[in-house]
């Protein structure tokens, strides 16, 4: 026999063998043949000579769903039905604003190849989204939506479009309400943003990108709560940083549309996105619902938003501030300086001391802290409990004061030193810097008041115990200053070792830091873990 008949019967074999295997598969499945598919119920009967260019595909009777599958069209119903339960309730909005600043002057037989640069008024148009919370025309958005607009227009779902009137805005939050003259129309649903967790599904609902891309939802996640947007535009220091993070698409257009949950309630109204080009980079953010209802309701009552106040400087708690004052979790909030005539200073409060309740609410960060007390009205009282060294606790019953947000401060020209020139001045291992006495001068030519003593920063070793926490005299800009170590004065490098010397090697300090700038000084509260022989 050749090789070639030979190879001629194993493909034949494997043929035979692989058609086999087919039948006794199908036997196996169950699997219906071409007629007894043809002859199931629920097939449309076609014309005598119809032939479909499309084969017809039918779901089979009795063909169940498995688990995962049901689940998945629970979720996707869900989405579905959220989207048209608020979908009469979004709204376009649209601000117009006139630039009356002077424009390039052109020759006249130029200026109408250049339509945009004749002299006058320009005007600028911009819009956003909104939502409805009240049958007789209320409108929830944001601040920058409309802010300085000479005229505003709301769009509805069904198309009508009405002039609305600003009620007011707070930059600050950067939420305002509009109104427009409408009755019968369909408030959203409020939700808790409160209890919102991270993880839970949202849908983001709003106009981006222009009228072709009215009412578009997007959905996702919440991925953080909490954020503080201090680096945004418009955003201060008087600014509440408590945004809720979703990476559901959020896009230009969307700002002021609402952030809802799967129960359709409103949890948050969309503000801004953190990307680099403007467009979605998956990391957007909502005002909380709670937040902007305060908001709102004094926007809406007497037009302005008025603000309550401690007096003091803050930030967030860190690892060695819980450790100093016997917390068991890494929360709460320092206390860096006091504002003259503090109420927080008058009432007992000290600098370093964390703040961890607030009328009995726990306060966990910087945020929280800002809203219990900024939400709040001046005049009121309120009970602040304050952790110290060694588990300490203390309440304090402050009466508080109304806001008066400062600008923020500006650094002093750069005193920085030669590079190349050695650092002179003593070494302190324990903290790992190196430090120089405050002499008259430095303090005369630093603006500070006469008798200021202690020492200053000029350099930090890497990785040591107070990297990345002081800043040297090196890196540019004023030198820190050491005022003080477990509220002992320093004023040389002698004083300093032997106040390093009580607490020991591996314990946490508190030193009292001093900043010289521009408009004023900037004290703040240190905890660091000295290091360990």
């Amino acid at each position: 026999m050749s090789v070639r008949t030979r190879n001629w019967l194993k493909f034949g074999s494997l043929v035979g063998l692989a058609f086999m295997l087919g039948l006794l598969l199908a036997g196996v499945l169950e699997l219906p043949g071409a007629t007894q598919a043809q002859s199931q119920s629920g097939l449309l009967a076609q014309p005598t000579g119809y032939q479909s260019a499309i084969p017809v595909v039918t779901r089979q009777p009795g063909a169940a769903s498995s688990p995962a599958a049901n689940m998945l069209v629970a979720l996707s119903d869900a989405f579905a039905d959220v989207a048209e339960s608020v979908k009469p309730s979004v709204v376009v909005v649209r601000s117009q604003k006139t630039n009356a600043a002077p424009q390039a002057q052109l020759p006249p037989e130029m200026q109408r190849f250049f339509p945009h640069n004749r002299p006058g008024p320009r005007v600028e148009q911009g819009g956003g989204t909104g939502f409805v919370v009240s049958a007789d025309g209320l409108i929830l958005t944001n601040n920058h939506v409309v802010e300085g607009a000479d005229k505003v227009t709301v769009e509805l779902p069904d198309r009508r479009v009405f002039e609305a009137s600003v009620v007011g805005t707070d930059p600050n939050t950067d939420v305002a309400v509009v109104r427009i003259k409408a009755a019968g129309l369909k408030p959203v649903v409020f939700g808790n943003s409160d209890e919102a967790r991270v993880g839970e599904w949202v849908l983001a609902i709003g106009n981006p990108l222009g009228n072709a891309l009215t009412f578009t939802v997007t959905s996702g996640i919440i991925s953080a709560t909490g954020r503080g947007l201090i680096g945004l535009p418009n955003r201060s220091q008087g600014s509440i940083q408590d945004f809720i993070q979703t990476d559901a698409a959020i896009n230009p257009g969307n700002s002021g549309g609402p952030l809802i949950n799967v129960r359709g309630e409103v949890i948050g109204i969309n503000s801004a996105i953190a990307s680099e080009t403007g467009l979605n980079a998956g990391y957007g953010f909502a005002i909380p619902i709670n937040l902007a209802r305060n908001v709102m309701d004094q926007l809406i009552t007497i037009g302005h938003v008025e603000r309550a106040a401690l007096g003091i400087t803050i930030r967030d708690a860190g690892p060695n501030d819980a450790a100093y004052v016997g917390l068991a979790e890494i929360r709460g909030v320092k206390v860096e300086q006091f504002s003259a005539n503090s109420p927080a200073e008058a009432a007992g409060i000290r600098p370093g001391d964390i703040i961890i309740s607030v009328d009995g609410k726990p306060v966990n960060y910087t945020a929280q802290l800002q809203q219990a007390i900024g939400f709040s009205r001046p005049g009121q009282l309120v009970q602040v409990e304050v952790a110290r060294k060694g588990g300490a606790r203390k309440t304090y019953t402050v009466k508080l004061v109304a806001l008066n947000v400062p600008e923020p401060p500006q650094d002093l020209a750069a005193m920085k030193a030669e590079a190349e020139a050695p650092v002179v001045g003593a070494a302190i291992a324990p903290l790992g810097i190196t430090v120089q006495k405050l002499t008259a001068e430095d303090a005369a030519q630093m603006g500070l008041a006469r008798g200021t003593g202690g020492l200053m920063v000029l350099d930090v070793t890497p990785d040591g115990p107070s990297w990345g926490v002081l800043s040297p005299a090196r890196a540019g800009g004023p030198p820190e200053i050491i005022l003080s170590v477990e509220g002992t004065p320093v004023s040389d490098d002698a004083e300093l070792r032997a106040a390093l010397a009580k607490p020991g090697p591996g314990d946490v300090v508190t030193l009292d830091i001093l900043r010289p700038l521009q408009s004023g000084n900037l004290r703040r509260i240190e905890r660091i873990k000295l290091a360990a022989e």
